[in-house]
């Protein structure tokens, strides 16, 4: 679609649905030789390695298909997101997220289906920006109503709730989800909602439309609860990225560790964590004054957990390791 096309009011509509934070990822057009996956990565200027930020132009250029974006939940300013997104792409997925759908409908929560290449993406719209930690909560419960897998409680396929954090630090990002209505490289197709007609306008008329999840409403919904305590994320004492700044890979914006012993932190791996191991969540060292050291104790190399946290070594850079001792 040509970009001309894209009129300002479609991108406008589509930045107060979704836009919450500024920085955002990019989808590689080209799949990476070994994987063959299209991976995502920080938007950044060539030269200097600076973030970019989200403008109407990059907006335009997704929906045309020019692109395509990864969108950030939660904006650590305030903690809180715009939206919701449960993603679910393993098999019986689309007969989950129809169910939480339903559910959802049941707690006066209109969700938004949106079809995906291996199953779909349900959407949560909020009226105003909602607490992350909320967020999480009510879709964790509500997934343990339903007894529903969930990726990342000892299993290794499950639904995936973006915001993935209840809480980021300065300088964090978590985790993008492809922004609605893009064009995945990987297959060149265009992903539309159920609920309306395969043109722009209806899309954006039918999402605008949705009953949007106020702040009352969702204290209410979470009124004692609790995280259960395997998706909890876990706080350590002194944890800092301080003494680690810079724009290259950081594994700490990607993994949260749960103690800290001698001279390292210890967290799950998250390649182990795919292939459903490392329960216990201390498989992963990663040097405390030194975080671009890490390594996993069960034997998965570097490569394996950049892919798994979706995030390759990119092929242009030399694959030598950094020589590292870790105690344990």
């Amino acid at each position: 679609m040509s970009k001309d096309l894209i009129t300002q009011d479609l991108v406008q509509d589509y930045f107060w649905l979704f836009v919450n934070r500024r920085a955002y990822t990019v989808q590689s057009q080209h799949p990476h030789s070994h994987s063959r996956r299209h991976y995502y990565y920080r938007a950044k200027e060539p030269a200097s390695g600076k973030g970019l930020w989200l403008g109407n132009e990059v907006i335009a250029r997704h929906l045309a298909g020019e692109m395509t974006i990864g969108l950030y939940a939660v904006n650590p300013r305030t903690q809180r997101c715009k939206w919701v997104a449960i993603d679910a792409d393993y098999e019986d997925s689309l007969e989950h997220l129809l169910k939480l759908q339903w559910e959802l409908k049941r707690d006066g929560i209109e969700a938004a289906l949106e079809k995906s290449r291996r199953g779909g993406h349900l959407w949560i719209l909020a009226e105003t920006p909602l607490l992350a930690k909320d967020c999480r909560i009510y879709v964790y419960d509500l997934a343990a109503r339903l007894k529903l897998p969930v990726k990342g409680a000892g299993l290794p396929e499950g639904i995936e709730v973006f915001p993935r954090h209840d809480v980021l630090k300065p300088g964090e990002f978590g985790n993008a989800i492809r922004g609605p209505l893009g064009v995945h490289q990987a297959d060149r197709k265009r992903y539309f909602f159920y609920g309306a007609d395969y043109t722009f306008q209806a899309q954006m008329d039918y999402l605008k439309g949705l009953r949007k999840v106020g702040e009352t409403q969702m204290k209410a919904l979470v009124a004692n609860m609790t995280i259960p305590d395997q998706l909890a994320p876990r706080a350590i004492e002194s944890f800092t990225l301080s003494s680690y700044s810079g724009d290259k890979f950081r594994i700490l914006d990607y993994v949260r560790p749960n103690r800290k012993s001698g001279r390292n932190y210890w967290a799950q791996c998250p390649s182990c964590a795919l292939q459903g191991h490392d329960r216990s969540g201390d498989n992963l060292a990663i040097a405390i004054h030194e975080p671009r050291k890490y390594r996993c104790w069960a034997g998965c190399t570097r490569e394996m957990i950049r892919e798994a946290l979706g995030c390759p070594v990119k092929e242009a850079v030399s694959s030598q390791r950094l020589a590292v001792s870790f105690r344990r």
